[in-house]
C-alpha cells in the first residue's frame, strides 16, 4: 500500500498546498492532528504485520499527505516514517529505492530535460520484492519493507509459478520487481486499482499459499541492480531469462510527448496488471552497491490522477428542495479530484446522512460519477467530537410547506423561488438563485408572489442590484403577468403537469372533488388526494386570489 509514499510527499503535498492551507492552530486542530497521526498508524500496522489493507491505497497516501502537512504547518516537523513498522529481519542485497513522485507535467518535462538515454515503463500495482540467485537457484525473496530490510517470503514465493526456481545463468543475481495480481485485459482507466496491490500484500502475509492464489500471483521485474548497465542490454538478456515483460512494456523515451503517449497508451489498453502511473529511468544508473533506501536521482514515477480524493469536513448543511425534501450537503476544504477542484459534496438523502452521522471534521472519501459529479463514498475517518447540528425534522417539510419566508424555512422557501422563475415554469430569463437570494437578503420578499408588485425604487435599494439590473427585473416581472395558465400552474408546484388536468381556469381545478379528479387518465387515489390538497390549501388559494388582483389569465 504504502512502500513509496516518503518519496511520495512531494508531489502530494503540492496538491495539498493548492487547495488545503495551513489550519488555525486551535485545539480543534490538535485534536485532529492527533486523531490522524493514530489513524495511520493503525493503518500502517495492519498493513505491514497482518497483511491487511484497511484503506485503500489512494486514501492512505492522501492522509499521509495530508498529515506530513499539518507537522510541517504545525512546527516544521516531518510525520513518522510511514515504513517504521516494515521493517524486517532480513536486510536486502541491494537496497530498494523506492521513487520521487513527479507532480505533473511540467515536473516530468523539467525532470527530462536534465537527463538523456530514457526510458518509460508501466508503474505496476503490486508490492515489491527482492530476489537473489545464486548459482542459478532461488535463494532468496524478502520484502520491499523499508527499504534496507524485509521479511523473508522464500518459502511463499516458492509456490508461486511465475517466480522461476532457477536460472540458466550461474552468477549471482539480484533482481527488483514487483509481485501483483493477474488481471487479464486490465483497463486502468475503466478498473481503477481494483485493490490489486492490497490483495497480494494480504496473500503474502498468509501462512499458507495455495495453489490457486499463487498462480494469480505475478511477476514483474523492474531492475536489475548487478545487471548490464546498459539498460537495452538489461532487458536483453532479462528477457533470455524469462523475465520477457520487462522488455516488452519498456520503451524508448526522447520527449515529453513521448512519455504523455505512453502513460496515456497503457492508461487506457488492455494489460495482465493494474497500474498507478508510469516510470521513467535513466538507461545508464550507478551500480547496485552504492544504491541506498530513498528515492534515486535516475528515476522518477508519473501517477495518473486519483479516481477518489479525501475531504476533510467543514462543515454539515440542510438544504430543503421546494418539494420538501432534504439533501444534506457536505462542506468541504477544497481538494483537487481530475483537475477539478471539489468544496461541496450532496450525501444524497437525510437517511443517510443518519446513517453515516457525518460531523464537521470527518474525514469523507470522494469520487467523481460520470467524470464531473462530485460524489459521496464513505467515511474516512470520524472525529471523536461530535459538534452539534440544528437537524431539520422530516415531518416539517412537505410540499405544502412553507409558502412564505422564516428563519425555518429559508431554504424551501428559496427553492420555490428558483423553481418558479426557471425555463421549466415562467423562464424568467437572468433570474435565478443569485437574485432571489439579494431580494431575500434585502427584506423585500415575504410571500411568493411579493415581487409582483416591486417597484423600481424598491429593486434599486437593493444592494447588488444596479439600475440597468432593476430596469431588467422589472421588465421580467411585468412579462411574468403575461405568462399562459399552464406555466403558472407549473411555478405554484401543482403535482402533476398541468396539461394533464383538462382545465382553462383556476376555479374548475379548486372545486373538483376527489373522485372528480381520479376520472382524469392517470390520475388515481394517490395523486389525486394530493391535487385536492394542493388547490384547496390556504397559501396557494392565496396566491391564486393575488394573480387574479395582477390580472393573470386562468386566475
Amino acid at each position: 500500500m504504502n512502500h513509496w509514499i516518503v518519496a511520495a510527499l512531494p508531489f502530494l503535498l503540492s496538491a495539498f498546498a493548492h487547495a488545503d492551507a495551513c489550519p488555525e492552530p486551535t485545539a480543534a486542530h490538535s485534536r485532529q492532528l492527533g486523531e490522524l497521526t493514530t489513524q495511520i498508524a493503525q493503518w500502517d500496522d495492519a498493513y505491514h504485520r497482518q497483511g491487511r489493507s484497511l484503506v485503500s491505497d489512494e486514501l492512505y497516501d492522501q492522509a499521509r499527505a495530508r498529515l506530513e502537512h499539518w507537522q510541517q504547518c504545525l512546527d516544521g516537523a516531518s510525520a513518522t516514517n510511514p515504513l517504521g513498522s516494515s521493517a524486517g529481519p532480513v536486510e536486502h542485497p541491494i537496497a530498494q529505492t523506492g521513487l520521487r513522485k513527479l507532480a505533473d507535467e511540467p515536473a516530468v518535462k523539467r525532470w527530462m530535460a536534465s537527463r538523456e538515454g530514457l526510458w518509460v515503463q508501466p508503474k505496476v500495482d503490486g508490492v515489491a520484492v527482492t530476489l537473489l540467485y545464486s548459482a542459478g537457484q532461488l535463494q532468496q525473496v524478502v520484502s520491499r519493507g523499508d527499504g534496507a530490510t524485509g521479511q523473508d517470503w522464500t518459502s511463499r514465493a516458492r509456490r508461486i509459478t511465475a517466480i522461476p526456481q532457477h536460472l540458466d545463468n550461474n552468477a549471482e543475481i539480484v533482481l527488483q520487481g514487483e509481485l501483483y495480481l493477474r488481471r487479464p485485459a486490465h483497463i486502468q482507466a475503466e478498473h481503477g486499482g481494483a485493490s490489486a496491490r492490497s490483495t497480494v500484500a494480504g496473500l503474502m502475509a498468509r501462512d499458507d499459499l495455495d495453489s490457486d492464489q499463487a498462480d494469480g500471483i505475478g511477476l514483474f521485474v523492474w531492475d536489475w541492480p548487478n545487471g548490464p548497465q546498459a539498460m537495452a542490454q538489461r532487458l536483453d538478456r532479462l528477457a533470455q531469462l524469462g523475465f520477457a515483460d520487462s522488455r516488452d512494456y519498456s520503451q524508448v523515451v526522447s520527449s515529453i510527448d513521448d512519455a504523455r503517449q505512453w502513460r496515456e497508451h497503457w492508461y487506457r489498453t488492455p494489460l495482465p496488471f493494474a497500474t498507478d502511473g508510469v516510470v521513467l529511468r535513466q538507461g545508464q544508473r550507478p551500480s547496485g552497491e552504492r544504491w541506498q533506501a530513498e528515492p534515486p536521482h535516475w528515476a522518477a514515477a508519473w501517477k495518473y490522477p486519483p479516481s477518489e480524493a479525501l475531504a476533510l469536513v467543514d462543515a454539515v448543511e440542510f438544504r430543503i428542495g421546494r418539494s420538501g425534501r432534504i439533501t444534506p450537503t457536505l462542506r468541504l476544504q477544497p481538494v483537487k479530484l481530475d483537475d477539478r477542484i471539489i468544496r461541496s459534496v450532496s450525501v444524497g438523502s437525510l437517511e443517510r446522512w443518519q446513517q453515516l452521522d457525518i460531523r464537521p471534521g470527518d474525514q469523507v472519501a470522494i469520487r467523481l460519477a460520470g467524470l464531473t459529479i462530485p460524489q459521496l463514498d464513505k467515511v474516512v475517518l470520524r472525529t471523536a467530537t461530535r459538534a452539534n447540528l440544528d437537524i431539520p425534522q422530516r415531518d416539517d417539510f412537505h410540499a405544502l410547506s412553507c409558502w412564505r419566508t422564516s428563519d425555518r424555512c429559508a431554504s424551501q422557501f428559496h427553492a420555490r423561488l428558483t423553481w418558479l422563475s426557471s425555463k421549466q415554469a415562467l423562464n424568467l430569463h437572468g433570474i435565478g438563485a443569485g437574485t432571489w437570494h439579494k431580494l431575500l437578503q434585502a427584506g423585500q420578499l415575504d410571500s411568493l408572489l411579493d415581487w409582483l408588485e416591486l417597484s423600481d425604487e424598491q429593486l434599486l435599494a437593493v444592494p447588488g442590484i444596479a439600475e440597468l439590473s432593476a430596469a431588467s427585473l422589472g421588465r421580467r416581472f411585468a412579462e411574468a403577468r403575461q405568462r399562459p395558465f399552464n406555466d403558472w400552474l407549473r411555478a405554484l408546484g401543482t403535482p402533476v403537469n398541468p396539461q394533464t388536468l383538462a382545465a382553462t381556469d383556476w376555479a374548475q381545478l379548486q372545486q373538483r372533488s376527489l373522485a372528480e379528479w381520479q376520472t382524469l387518465p392517470g390520475i388515481g387515489p394517490t395523486r389525486a388526494t394530493q391535487l385536492q390538497a394542493f388547490f384547496q390549501h390556504p397559501e396557494v388559494v392565496d396566491l391564486a386570489v393575488r394573480l387574479r388582483q395582477a390580472g393573470v389569465e386562468g386566475f
